[in-house]
């Protein structure tokens, strides 16, 4: 089994015609390797770039995760975590890096501290502000 970065799984993942020889070596890689390990700064950096590069809304995004999860070709760091990250993704106004955040401090007994509003609406989530 190998690693990949980011942008070796976006190319996987993601036609780009402004980058074909790099989705054709990936994809070439990614058959040949069978499986992937997919760390999880990797599954973060992966919503960026489908969201900031290339525009995909929510629902686009969760699909791509959707795939991620249920994939064999793709082996995940902290799986259970980021199945859990995923569907706080899906069915609430958060971020998916908040969501793998407090999935990975629950797994800690650790509550979270934040200043975003809309994350400290999630149980475990604490808003920090001046009392």
């Amino acid at each position: 089994m190998q690693a990949v970065d980011t942008n070796v799984l976006i190319r996987v993942l993601v036609t780009d015609d402004k980058q074909t020889e790099q989705v054709r070596l990936a994809r070439q890689f990614a058959k040949k390797a069978k499986t992937l390990f997919v760390p999880q700064v990797v599954q973060v950096e992966l919503v960026w770039v489908l969201d900031a590069a290339y525009g995909l809304d929510k629902s686009e995004i969760v699909h791509v995760l959707h795939h991620l999860v249920t994939n064999e070709a793709f082996q995940l760091q902290n799986e259970s975590e980021f199945s859990e990250a995923l569907r706080l993704f899906q069915n609430n106004n958060v971020d998916f890096s908040d969501s793998l955040i407090l999935m990975e401090s629950r797994k800690e007994n650790c509550d979270v501290v934040t200043f975003d509003k809309k994350f400290a609406r999630l149980s475990n989530v604490k808003y920090l502000h001046s009392e």
